[in-house]
């Protein structure tokens, strides 16, 4: 499953949780430490050392548990065990890794032309042919996702729907997220479009299919396992409905290494089968809970080197992209337990306009302060609100913009592999940031200070027009590169031999060099650190000389699991938890 090669590749081959798994170490972390006696069974997934069958069927039942299904993607069994019976579990030699079958959240008018997507509109690029996979919370019928003949609204473009959360049937949308997603990726603006209206709202690819795979309930939750089954039949569907993207707009924390991780592994299959995953960086950025000034919380399965993961910016309500600047709530890197660079690149995601499905949407009904009003984007003096848009905040918007781009590449260039659809987004990204912004919260008072570094903004700003003029093509594996601390404290570096080595795809003797793809200014300062002397903020890193607290929350081996540590006490054991649990940031977004 998971191709070892990379661990040298990356950099990881020499780190030692990887080398000296402690023995028992087939229970996640966050399984482990809450395997109380007595409690009622636990819904685990277990992986295999080969695919799940009537042997391990077997063994799970002798074991007083029960077989929900099992998954081919990651060879793995969704199952509910007695807690007690766990560790017994994972001593069979047949057993590779058990985690808990984990809690997720999902996490246009001036956004497309701020990324050049105007230009590719009037080449003529709209995505036809290509379908996009919308993992979130259902897609629900709206014009704007039809194809448009003579000004009318015809055929849906959601070719495809299904439901993957237990307990339920329908696709529809009762959440209202992934209605709002699917704009972003393909609507094509029929609702705000004749001479009545002074703004068209469009997504970023307004002629490619929609599969409509949904996983999130109507309060916005959902599991792992129903993600995982969403990936499978997005690889299965592929041929048919030339399903050449994910859209993953959705997360949760991360427990462990992303090559044990079950999201993680799904979500390689997939890329491995020809699809391209865009992933969102998540919305912690503000999360200084472990004195890390938010770096070190990107989310999973964005934590996987392939998937192309995303950050969000604000569009300053322009056009032009100069003044734009990183929304402070966007997830930096780098991630936990494999010290992955990451976000790999960064769109608009603040306050976004796209699609509503009616006001009758969880999100609708909860969250007026959603509502677009009409007089927005149509010529009248009414005071009314609109049934057809809302505005949005959070990386989750930014991911579709991403998503979007990446269909019309594919219907200018349809033989470009996933690692060469995420190299050349990344290369062609435009590198031209301030060295630092802030930015004050008006209920709080409380003033955030952004950094333009490698972790907070990857390889760039998202740039469809230099995108599609891009010609490149890049030659193996895009895999995000891995950090390691050089200087307890003090400086970070991308190690030489590693992700830029002369046989990877960002090799030297290329023209996808370290300071092509990631620059020469504002992320690295030629070869040196990330941090160090010359580099963007000099010898006192983010997280400083004086204290190791952010030190050990990123970088040290209890990062995840203490009580202070970046996810809290009751990250997986709690309530299932809305998309929205930020809802300042995520829905008013900054101003």
């Amino acid at each position: 499953m998971i191709r070892r090669e990379w661990l040298a590749l990356v950099g990881l081959a020499t780190i030692p949780w990887f080398s000296l798994r402690a023995e028992g170490s087939k229970l996640s972390p966050d399984l482990r430490d809450n395997l109380t006696p007595g409690r009622p069974a636990v819904q685990v997934i277990i992986q295999w050392k080969q695919l799940p069958g009537w042997l391990q069927a077997e063994k799970i039942r002798q074991r007083q548990g029960v077989v929900k299904q099992n998954f081919h993607a990651v060879q793995a069994t969704l199952a509910a065990l007695p807690a007690e019976q766990l560790a017994g579990l994972a001593s069979d030699l047949d057993v590779d890794y058990i985690t808990p079958d984990r809690p997720l959240k999902g996490t246009l008018d001036y956004s497309a032309p701020t990324v050049g997507a105007t230009l590719a509109f009037r080449s003529g690029w709209t995505g036809k042919g290509v379908a996009v996979a919308v993992i979130d919370s259902g897609v629900g019928y709206h014009p704007d996702l039809a194809d448009v003949i003579g000004g009318q609204a015809g055929t849906s473009r959601v070719v495809y729907s299904e439901n993957f959360v237990p307990g339920e049937s329908s696709a529809a949308d009762t959440y209202g997220h992934g209605t709002h997603v699917a704009g972003i990726v393909g609507g094509y603006g029929a609702t705000s479009t004749d001479p009545n209206y002074k703004v068209s709202i469009q997504g970023m690819a307004p002629g490619v299919k929609i599969v409509n795979l949904r996983v999130l309930n109507g309060t916005g939750a959902g599991r792992d396992s129903d993600v995982i089954r969403a990936i499978e039949r997005a690889i299965a569907l592929k041929n048919q409905y030339n399903i050449r993207i994910i859209n993953l707009s959705l997360g949760r924390p991360v427990f462990e290494s992303y090559t044990l991780d079950p999201l993680c592994r799904a979500v390689e299959t997939a890329w491995n089968a020809g699809i391209l995953v865009v992933v969102a960086a998540g919305n912690e950025g503000r999360n200084n809970s472990a004195g890390t000034n938010g770096y070190g919380t990107i989310g999973s399965p964005a934590n996987h080197p392939l998937a192309l993961t995303v950050g969000a910016m604000k569009t300053m309500f322009t056009p032009q992209r100069g003044d734009d600047l990183i929304a402070s709530y966007s997830s930096k890197g780098p991630t936990l337990i494999d010290h992955v660079v990451k976000p790999d690149i960064v769109a608009p995601g603040n306050r976004i306009i796209s699609l509503s499905n009616g006001k009758k949407s969880y999100l609708s009904l909860n969250f007026p302060q959603t509502e677009v009003p009409v007089s927005y984007y149509k010529y009248t003096s009414s005071a009314a609100t609109s049934d057809s848009y809302m505005w949005l905040s959070g990386t989750s918007m930014a991911t579709p913009m991403v998503s979007g781009s990446a269909a019309l590449m594919l219907e200018k260039e349809s033989v470009l592999t996933p690692d060469q659809l995420k190299a050349r987004l990344m290369k062609t990204a435009s590198k031209s940031f301030p060295v630092s912004s802030t930015t004050t919260d008006p209920s709080t008072g409380l003033t955030y200070t952004s950094q333009y570094d490698i972790f907070t903004v990857g390889a760039g700003y998202l740039d469809v027009a230099a995108a599609l003029s891009n010609c490149e093509v890049a030659r193996g594996v895009a895999v995000s590169p891995s950090a390691a601390v050089v200087k307890r404290g003090v400086t970070v570096y991308i190690p030489k031999g590693t992700a830029w080595s002369t046989n990877a795809v960002w090799g030297d003797q290329t023209g996808w060099s370290l300071n092509a793809v990631w620059g020469d200014k504002v992320f690295l300062n030629g070869s040196n650190a990330v941090w160090g002397n010359n580099a963007v903020w000099g010898d006192n890193a983010v997280w400083g000389d004086s204290t190791s607290t952010g030190y050990n929350a990123v970088w040290g081996d209890n990062a995840v699991w203490g009580d202070n540590a970046v996810w809290g006490d009751n990250a997986v054991w709690g309530d299932l938890v809305s998309p929205f649990s930020a809802l300042k940031i995520l829905i008013y977004g900054e101003q």
